[in-house]
Formats: structure tokens, sequence, C-alpha cells
């Protein structure tokens, strides 16, 4: 579990041992892990990861899972080949590593990835998932993209700036009642602001007695009680893809 000195919630969890059943790619400047859908209904999702990386086990596993529901799914390094960052890096130094990861400034590498879904993988429908630093990812995604269908954020800290409510699409938003960077004040302050500002569809659920990072980086056998959590959260996850993608 987390040593709550460190600065960044993602280390709370476990990593999963898992190989995972796509394939890696190159997309025009980046790498990324594709899993084909077995069957081919044009849908497709994007995942953006967290701090960890695109080759982050746990997040594969979510591809996976997503892709057995009906979606092509793609895992891409929005890092660029930068190293991610490591639970065994040295914790101090993790805020100066994080300003060189702006979730914002993805989208040369979104552009490129949704060309090759469309071309390649032949989607003409396009939703997309992220954790942690994902989360945040896929809440710019939503406010710029008017052609992603869906989003689901999960556990993406919010800040408060007018154009961050104003989504394209259907977002459902996904947080951890016991998430200790982001306090449910700011879950507050989104819930208020989407109801005055957005125009969309959008719902906000947050999980009791959860901590940051449980639907992607929790072992389902880490503690019984979890489990109903986990797997509401991942069925409220494709569900949202299937009404709105």
């Amino acid at each position: 579990m987390a040593n709550e000195a460190h600065p960044c919630p993602c280390d709370i969890g476990h990593r999963m041992e898992y190989g995972g059943m796509g394939h890696e790619v190159q997309v025009e400047h980046i790498q990324a892990y594709v899993t084909r859908s077995p069957v081919d209904a044009g849908k497709a999702v994007i995942i953006i990861q967290d701090i960890f990386g695109w080759k982050l086990p746990n997040t594969r596993y979510m591809a996976d899972m997503i892709a057995g529901n009906g979606y092509t799914t793609i895992v891409p390094d929005f890092f660029v080949g930068q190293k991610p960052w490591s639970p065994s890096d040295d914790w101090s130094t993790f805020p100066e590593w994080l300003k060189t990861k702006n979730a914002r400034k993805i989208n040369r590498e979104f552009d490129a990835v949704l060309k090759y879904l469309k071309e390649q993988c032949h989607a003409q429908k396009i939703g997309v998932v992220g954790f942690c630093w994902g989360g945040i990812a896929v809440h710019h995604i939503m406010t710029t993209y008017t052609e992603v269908r869906a989003g689901v954020s999960l556990y993406g800290i919010v800040r408060d700036s007018e154009d961050v409510y104003n989504l394209k699409n259907p977002t459902l938003f996904i947080f951890a009642e016991n998430d200790s960077v982001i306090p449910l004040t700011q879950v507050s302050l989104l819930t208020q602001k989407l109801k005055e500002h957005c125009k969309v569809e959008y719902q906000i659920k947050t999980f009791s007695g959860q901590t940051h990072g449980f639907v992607h980086r929790k072992k389902e056998e880490c503690s019984p009680a979890d489990k109903p959590y986990i797997d509401e959260a991942r069925r409220n996850l494709i569900e949202w893809l299937n009404k709105y993608v």
C-alpha cells in the first residue's frame, strides 16, 4: 500500500502481473498497444495512461477488458518515449518531473491516434478513457474534440477554469471518496459548475471508501469489501461507452 509521505496517490495499490492480449505498433512518432475487438463494429476507445506509462500491465488489462466488450482499444505512449514515473524513483523529485508532463498538451499525439484508428482500424465511432494523469487528459479532450463521442475520466484532478466545464459530448467522471489528492470539495465544485454551464449529458460518481486508483490499480482480492465498488465502476465505464459511443 501507499506510503502517505509520497506526494502522488498513484502509488496506492498493486501492479498486476499481466501479459496482455494485444500487440505493440508504431503510430507516427509514438508507440502504442492495440487490442482488436473480437467483433468489428467500427467502434474504438483510446486509453490514456497514468503516470506509470503506457506499458503498465494494469492499464493494458483495462484496455483488453474494454476490447472484449466490442471496441478496438489503443493505449498510446503519450509521454512520447520519455521515461514514465516509477515507484522506485526519488519522490522528492516528483513535482519537477510532473511539470514536464502536461496532460493538456497532447493534441499532436491524439490527432495521430485518431488518424490511425480511422485509417487502419476503420473506426467510425470513438471514445476515450483515462486514469489519474489520463483522467485530466480526458477532461481536456472532451472540451476540445467534438468527434470523440464519449469520455470517461477516472480520478483526474480538476482545475477550476471556465473552459473545463464546456464539455462537447457525454462524459462520466469517477472519483474515490478517500482520495488524498482530490478532495471532495473539488468534486462538489465540478458538480456545481457543470450543472450551471454544461449543455451535454454528464455524470459524476464518487465511490464510498475507495482510494485513488481503485478501478485499475487495486487487485480485487486486496480487500473483499472493495470488490463490489471496483466491479460497479468498471461496469459503469462500459455502460457509458455502450450508451454514447
